[in-house]
């Protein structure tokens, strides 16, 4: 029998060892400018002897900001004495992205959120990916993977788990989330357009570990608002896990709105390119057949621009953000009121 692959990554640090730990795993890449480099991708480990262990990602896609943010902070609260277990932070999960500030990497134009369950001989990315769902996921006993809607989308701050079949998993979930905090959570039917299977997500669900999800803003900047729903929801992910005691739960100023996210007719794409007009903001709950946008054609101003409607009822849960605009971009998708499982 081969031997199954093993990552080609190494790390730093030891994921047994008590203390504060940050370090880099090593991602060996040759380039013309370094031909035995490696590519330092920042990693952070607290532990505090026997417990459980939570696992923090943000920069999935490097130019979503507000869970990087989130991190560095928690990194610099974070203390050995405060916790009981262990705290596994990767704040620049596809790093070359982040470095640049591109929902892709620079080096293999790669969507790390779309290259699981990865590859140890395949690119850049796929190998982060491999190594995220084979050596970081299965170490956890729940992941957070901190997401917004980088630079061409802005979306009501949320977080948000995958429907699970299996009862017990969907528990689990459930538990998270309300553990959270948001001010709204949705419940997801999947990944839109490409299936969980290839998500970070798809890759907790095939470990068997739970995971919560975030949209937290956009536009490719950071919100005081949305921070400080991210940094309340990591913490109180932490007391949920029981890594941190009850004490440090901070409460949600109000209750979290339970959302969920169907399938093609909760979202409104552009018919045409063109200029980008929104007829809704976000927040805003819109009505079958309400008008959602115009795209107009300045290349040929006497054109009538073209009209699209939303195709259902509900809340106006995220808004791209760039006027310009192409035949099949994403302009608005829709949540609606979901009854708890």
């Amino acid at each position: 029998m081969p031997e199954p692959h093993r990552t080609r990554i190494s790390a730093d640090v030891d994921f047994e060892k008590d203390g504060m730990q940050h370090d880099f795993l090593r991602l060996f890449h040759s380039t013309h400018a370094s031909a035995y480099g490696f590519i330092p991708i920042p990693i952070v480990v607290v532990k505090n002897g026997a417990g459980p262990t939570a696992l923090f990602l943000s920069g999935n896609h490097g130019d979503e900001y507000e869970g990087q943010v989130a991190l560095c902070n928690l990194v610099k609260w974070l203390a050995p004495q405060k916790i009981k277990g262990r705290v596994i932070i990767l704040p620049a999960a596809n790093f070359p992205a982040a470095l640049a500030g591109r929902r892709v990497s620079p080096i293999d134009d790669a969507n790390l959120n779309r290259s699981f369950p990865g590859s140890p001989d395949g690119t850049v990315t796929q190998q982060i990916a491999f190594y995220i769902e084979n050596e970081l996921i299965p170490r956890a006993d729940l992941v957070c993977d901190l997401h917004s809607g980088g630079s061409s989308l802005m979306y009501l701050p949320s977080a948000l788990i995958k429907r699970s079949a299996d009862p017990a998993r969907m528990a689990k979930l459930m538990a998270a989330l309300e553990a959270f905090g948001a001010p709204r959570a949705y419940i997801a039917e999947g990944t839109q357009g490409q299936g969980g299977d290839v998500t970070a997500t798809g890759g907790a669900e095939r470990k068997g570990v739970p995971m919560v999800g975030t949209e937290l803003g956009g536009s490719g900047t950071v919100t005081p608002a949305a921070l400080a729903i991210a940094e309340r929801g990591v913490r109180n992910l932490l007391v949920h896990t029981g890594i941190l005691p009850a004490s440090e739960r901070i409460a949600p100023p109000e209750p979290t709105r339970l959302l969920e996210v169907g399938g093609a007719d909760y979202f409104t794409y552009a018919s045409e390119s063109g200029v980008f007009e929104p007829l809704a903001v976000l927040g805003e709950t819109v009505a079958a057949g309400q008008p959602a946008a115009r795209i107009h054609f300045p290349e040929t101003p006497w054109a009538p621009p073209a009209e699209l409607r939303f195709q259902r009822a509900g809340l106006v849960l995220c808004q791209r953000i760039p006027g310009r605009t192409a035949r099949g971009d994403c302009l608005f998708h829709l949540a609606t009121d979901a009854r708890r499982p």
